[in-house]
């Protein structure tokens, strides 16, 4: 049975339309994974030396005392990033297989995941390291066996947690909370937890503990889809309420209103759109690494103006690389339709706009780091408007990715997204307002530096007519190849 589901699955990734793409970017993910092994290795050989040279005599207890976070940000990660296979067996209701084989083989697929394998390439090293030290086998393997038991907690807790955004904020707040606590001197809970940790090597009989509850997670994670395996009940999508609102005040824009207000349904009342809004608020902050001189890399002044493009672009960036995607689920029936282009691509134009601008206003606490930094902030914005709007809608059109707007899974991207023309196309929406920077930061200081990057956007703005026509023939061009992928459901 198992050969059965494999062989299902290989037919899966190689018939998939963009089965080219998968394979290069597993290729890629392959080579990422490589340098992310070789990451931990090194810090699970080193991690125990450096510790003790450099901030105390007792490695394991650091360890300890700082394990509660390490979980907690695992557990942020997985929800973005680490994909559920459970979610993808709807298409096996269809097959003879049993409910309990089909739920046994999704969940037990995450078993195998990357994001439990490569924590053994930390704690594996370390736990050696440990014993060349003079730790005792016993003790070490206790704690040893206990993290690798709350790492696949984690892993059971992602499945629950897939579907429950309410759970992931918690978790979120709960990090920056008690991180915040530390910073301040308010409340330590490493206090309180690093004990916890030190008794699973103190009594490593304790570490049946974990295992049991990774046990527990597991069953109760099989005994929840098996409950609602069902094509009309657990799998079905939730279909909320919608209440009318007619948004007159969009009048104004004229017809391109319509797709406005179409949008920005779209954003209050989906899941995903939902949080890239919340995505496009952090970016706001993101400016803090470069404008407070706390990373020492990013402390030039070329870094400022790429800092500002990330703060004032963070929803152009998160929602304007996944136009027409945002409409996959109805594209073919607005294609379909007496509409003009133009209109639905300035819609979205004017949505990543008005956006930007309402964060640049936000931004203006940046004026507290000095003029520089709001400056990189507004010269980013007006450089975003003029230029980068124009370029993500032109790359979007390459992205041929059906989006999911119930799910928040790949709200970082998608591996359709990558390809060489959008690869090349972000040449000029990040490295090429460094260079101008440069030029004029060189020539005459950065004044003149900041002026070349808001008069390259000024000039964008003005060629916006001209630009959007050849972008309206681009989507033209590529309208049946995106139709053709919007119905691939793998």
């Amino acid at each position: 049975m198992i050969k059965q589901f494999i062989r299902l699955e290989w037919k899966s990734f190689t018939r998939s339309a963009s089965f080219k793409v998968n394979l290069a970017l597993k290729i890629l993910m392959l080579l990422g994974a490589l340098f992310g092994i070789l990451y931990f290795l090194a810090l699970g050989v080193w991690a125990y030396f450096l510790i003790e040279k450099k901030i105390s005599p007792n490695p394991l207890g650091v360890i300890n005392r700082f394990l509660i976070f390490y979980l907690l940000a695992d557990l942020v990660m997985r929800y973005f990033l680490q994909k559920m296979p459970i979610l993808n067996i709807k298409p096996l209701l269809y097959l003879p297989l049993t409910k309990n084989q089909v739920v046994s083989f999704g969940i037990n697929k995450t078993i195998l995941s990357f994001f439990n394998i490569i924590h053994a390439f930390f704690f594996i090293p370390f736990s050696i390291v440990m014993l060349f030290k003079g730790h005792p086998f016993i003790n070490v393997l206790g704690w040893h066996v206990a993290i690798l038991g709350l790492i696949y907690c984690n892993n059971f807790i992602n499945i629950f947690v897939n579907n429950k955004d309410v759970i992931f904020y918690t978790v979120v707040g709960i990090i920056i909370v008690l991180g915040a606590s530390i910073y301040y001197d308010l409340f330590d809970v490493t206090v309180y937890t690093a004990p916890v940790f030190q008794a699973f090597y103190d009594m490593p009989y304790l570490a049946i503990t974990s295992i049991i509850l990774a046990f527990i997670l597991y069953k109760m994670a099989f005994n929840y889809f098996r409950k609602n395996f069902y094509l009309d009940a657990g799998l079905a999508k939730k279909v909320d309420i919608a209440q009318t609102d007619n948004m007159t005040w969009l009048d104004r824009f004229g017809s391109v209103s319509t797709f406005l207000k179409n949008d920005i349904k779209l954003i209050r009342r989906n899941k995903r759109s939902k949080t890239t809004v919340l995505m496009s608020v952090l970016f706001i902050f993101y400016g803090l690494l470069f404008f407070t001189g706390s990373i020492e890399a990013y402390d030039g002044p070329f870094w400022r103006v790429f800092a500002g493009i990330f703060v004032s672009g963070g929803f152009l960036f998160s929602f304007g690389q996944f136009v027409p995607s945002w409409d996959s689920s109805y594209y073919p029936l607005m294609m379909s339709q007496n509409i003009r282009y133009r209109e639905y691509l300035e819609s979205k134009w004017f949505l990543m706009v008005i956006a930007t601008i309402v964060t640049t206003l936000l931004a203006s606490f940046y004026l507290y780091f000095g003029w520089q930094a709001y400056a990189a902030v507004v010269v980013g914005a007006i450089y975003n408007i003029g230029v980068n709007s124009h370029i993500v809608l032109w790359g979007g059109a390459y992205i041929k990715t059906p989006i999911d707007l119930t799910s928040n899974k790949k709200a970082f991207g998608d591996k359709k997204a990558f390809n060489v023309k959008t690869l090349l196309l972000t040449i000029p929406k990040l490295l090429l307002p460094m260079v101008i920077y440069a030029l004029g930061h060189f020539l005459h200081g950065e004044v003149l530096g900041f002026l070349l990057v808001a008069v390259f956007g000024l000039i964008g703005f003005m060629f916006k007519n001209k630009v959007f026509e050849i972008i309206e023939k681009i989507y033209k061009t590529e309208k049946y190849k995106t139709l053709a992928a919007y119905k691939q459901k793998n």
